[in-house]
């Protein structure tokens, strides 16, 4: 568990990034690569919040696909009422979002605090879909990632690296990265008290026993270093996302649930994904996005088209909500 916090990751050079391609695409040499940066180490805080948030609230999570649209983002998650935002495929300094901080674009404008972390740092300019919104020929950071937004203060927060098998830096093809999946909390204050929030973002290039793994890792940490608080989890958890895989294959679920977790994904026959920008032509629609809580009394499970008001596609995951309407 990742404690140490900064207001503004750290720059890797070009230089430096380069050096990163030229590693042995061996499992140990990357970890001690990464082990070695303050910027895959550390948390980044910023933005502003109020005091305690009042219940009933709403939780959002949303994979937004690197955020194209900011601004159109935030106008959508305003609309859901989002209290708590928890999210994941966010950009920082990537040429295909303009070298952009989106994060905290949407923070500042929702009047947020936000808690950002990197899942991958981006050793290329992306997919061929995503090299054709790239405004420059290099990244300036080239760092992607998930965060967590809340319109209260955010204390410990804190980064998780979940167990994998480094496939994007092995052999990640057009999108060759130094990183592990991850995932980014904190404890937000209520006024029924305190809960921790979490966003994560399991691993797609897997099968069930290896997200069962990363789910339990977040659960372990939980159970360690906040014991009894009560805890939200929401994100893309890459369910049934292998051939010909359905998400009532994964077993993270009964996992969670054996030990006290209330799964929320909505409708069974409902679906969570849609074509987008950069995803145009998915083989399928499937079903990858939930909430976990343990200790809440939540319910509802919403799944809102990922459509700005002009009809363009925001993300090829949909918005998912979730109300939480009381502690206990």
């Amino acid at each position: 568990m990742i404690f140490a916090t900064c207001p503004d990751l750290a720059e890797l050079s070009q230089s430096e990034r380069a050096a990163i391609t030229r590693l042995p695409r061996t499992i140990t040499a990357h970890d001690a690569h990464l082990a070695g940066q303050p910027t895959m180490t550390t948390v980044e805080v910023g933005g502003a919040a109020g005091a305690l948030l009042p219940l009933p609230l709403t939780v959002a999570a949303w994979n937004l696909e690197r955020c194209l649209f900011p601004a159109s983002s935030a106008s959508k998650l305003d609309q859901a009422g989002a209290a708590i935002v928890l999210l994941s495929e966010m950009d920082k300094g990537m040429a295909r979002t303009a070298q952009r901080h989106p994060t905290a674009e949407i923070a500042r404008s929702l009047r947020m605090a936000y808690a950002f972390g990197v899942e991958f740092l981006e050793l290329g300019l992306g997919s061929e879909t995503e090299r054709g919104f790239c405004t420059d020929t290099v990244n300036r950071l080239g760092l992607h990632g998930n965060a967590l937004l809340a319109g209260a203060p955010l204390t410990r927060p804190f980064m998780l690296r979940l167990p994998g098998e480094r496939h994007w830096f092995m052999t990640g093809g057009d999108q060759p990265r130094l990183g592990e999946r991850m995932a980014i909390g904190a404890v937000i204050g209520t006024t029924e008290g305190p809960m921790v929030a979490v966003s994560t973002h399991l691993e797609s290039v897997a099968h069930p026993p290896a997200r069962e793994a990363q789910m339990a890792a977040i659960l372990d940490a939980l159970d360690q270093h906040f014991p009894g608080l009560p805890a939200v989890i929401g994100g893309d958890l890459n369910t049934g996302n292998f051939p010909d895989g359905d998400w009532r294959d994964e077993t993270l679920s009964a996992h969670a649930e054996a030990r006290g977790f209330a799964v929320h994904g909505g409708p069974a026959d409902a679906v969570t994904t849609r074509p987008s920008l950069i995803t145009r032509w998915p083989s399928r629609a499937m079903k990858l996005d939930w909430f976990l809580t343990r200790g809440l009394i939540a319910y509802n499970m919403r799944i809102t088209p990922s459509l700005a008001a002009d009809g363009t596609p925001l993300s090829d995951h949909d918005l998912v909500t979730l109300r939480i309407v009381g502690l206990g």
